[in-house]
């Protein structure tokens, strides 16, 4: 399978993996259910363990605001926070700086060997953090793509990524959303339509390249 790089220079962009959306004894915006919770953490566990053992390196980004205006500073989550139905009503509540949520689940993180990028304060990865210029500088070219939520981070971050010029690949059974199931599937609808592939963790490790590095 052709991803359009002469050679694969691959990361693994772990999005928003973290307590506040998948320990549920903490999220402040939590993923469905807890059977989802756990079948996330290890389906990115098992993708994570084989990036590692051959040689592909994995960058956890998290969701850490200073203060609650961090949050507020966005119009669409301010005015979303009054819906006391919405999905997201705990925003301004949620992963402020010395909250248990901005921790990395514990079970998916090589403190040796992993990339942590705490900046993160909106849905694209790129914004306000060193993520492109920590890629850059390790060659990076192709991107795959994991993590919470489906619909919003990992969508906007495969739009970015793609307007940069980086290959995009979207590991489906590594992704996953607090919103409705259909929410979920219309994103990666869109992704896979104009911006990257959508490939299972399988998949993902057939693509020529990907083996011992």
């Amino acid at each position: 399978m052709d991803v359009g790089v002469g050679e694969i220079k691959p990361a693994a962009i772990a999005i928003d993996l973290h307590r506040g959306h998948l320990d549920l004894s903490v999220a402040t915006m939590p993923v469905r259910s807890a059977s989802d919770a756990k079948r996330i953490v290890a389906a990115n566990a098992r993708m994570f363990a084989w990036c590692r053992s051959v040689g592909i390196p994995v960058a956890h980004l998290v969701t850490t605001y200073r203060d609650a205006e961090e949050i507020r500073a966005n119009p669409f989550w301010r005015a979303r926070a009054e819906d006391p139905h919405a999905t997201r009503k705990n925003v301004l509540r949620h992963n402020l700086a010395g909250m248990p949520g901005c921790t990395v689940m514990p079970e998916l993180l090589d403190a040796e060997r992993d990339w942590v990028v705490d900046t993160k304060k909106r849905y694209d990865c790129f914004v306000g953090t060193d993520l492109d210029f920590l890629l850059r500088s390790h060659g990076i070219n192709t991107l795959l793509l994991t993590g919470i939520n489906t619909n919003s981070c990992v969508l906007a971050t495969a739009v970015s990524a793609n307007v940069k010029d980086y290959a995009v690949i979207v590991v489906e059974d590594c992704v996953d959303t607090m919103d409705p199931p259909e929410l979920h599937a219309a994103a990666l609808a869109c992704i896979r339509t104009a911006f990257g592939f959508v490939l299972t963790s399988d998949a993902v490790k057939q693509l020529p390249g990907l083996g011992a590095r």
